[in-house]
């Protein structure tokens, strides 16, 4: 296809895609506030846990592009482009910036193993077995939106929390300000718009498995941080929602 020209995914089925379905018995992560639901064995700070953790997922498709030796791509480039603009965001950005408690080494491990699987994923499909037709396509502009929107919602709700408290403080506090103001998980529910959006952009099972399984994920844990709020703070506004504005 030309370089500029307009395009349209036609989904064809890998059999790896199955490998993300079998991770989505998912519980709720011990580090963060919910240390305290298991005991965890050794611990790495957090900034060094972050970074370790996200930049396979940033790095492998990177590669993948690079060494490619299939004809250049303008739809299949700027769909995996767009999907490292997250992970180097997450992993050179978010990880220096973040004041989180330590990492268990456990929890590092498996999310950088879960990275490194979904940016093959990710890659490989998009690279080597999606094709795209020559006209524009409703479903990539969407997805595209959404998955900007969501970027957004999720970096600013990580700046809101991220200044709550000074540096140093150990306290909770309320967070305000932006979607805080209808859930208590603004900055998952910007990650989980993000990766629905996509997966419509992308038309592509992977990308639809990583959506299902990330819902899966942090969905959970965006109740429990409801719950704490409301346990923690007997002023925390009632109608805010954990997830779902108006609805959960």
């Amino acid at each position: 296809m030309s370089p500029l020209s307009p395009f349209v995914p036609t989904l064809r089925k890998p059999e790896s895609t199955r490998v993300l379905a079998a991770s989505l018995c998912i519980g709720r992560t011990s580090y963060g506030r919910h240390m305290g639901v298991c005991r965890p064995g050794k611990t790495i700070p957090a900034k060094l846990a972050w970074f370790l953790q996200e930049m396979p997922a940033f790095l492998i498709p990177l590669f993948l592009m690079l060494t490619s030796d299939k004809p250049f791509s303008m739809g299949k480039n700027l769909l995996l482009g767009t999907f490292c603009i997250h992970y180097f965001h997450r992993t050179f950005i978010y990880s220096l910036l973040t004041r989180g408690t330590p990492f268990p080494l456990c929890v590092m491990m498996a999310g950088g193993f879960t990275c490194s699987l979904n940016g093959f994923l990710q890659g490989h499909y998009l690279l080597h077995c999606a094709h795209f037709d020559d006209e524009w396509s409703l479903d990539f502009l969407l997805g595209l939106l959404l998955f900007y929107v969501g970027m957004v919602v999720n970096i600013h709700s990580d700046y809101i929390l991220r200044n709550l408290r000074k540096p140093g403080e150990a306290i909770y506090m309320i967070p305000t300000g932006g979607l805080f103001k209808y859930v208590s998980g603004a900055n998952y529910l910007g990650e989980i718009v993000e990766w629905f959006g996509y997966a419509l952009a992308t038309w592509s099972l992977p990308a639809l498995a990583f959506a299902v399984f990330s819902l899966c994920f942090i969905g959970p844990r965006a109740y429990y941080h409801h719950r704490f709020y409301q346990e923690k703070f007997k002023d925390y506004p009632k109608l805010r929602k954990a997830l779902i504005p108006f609805i959960f």
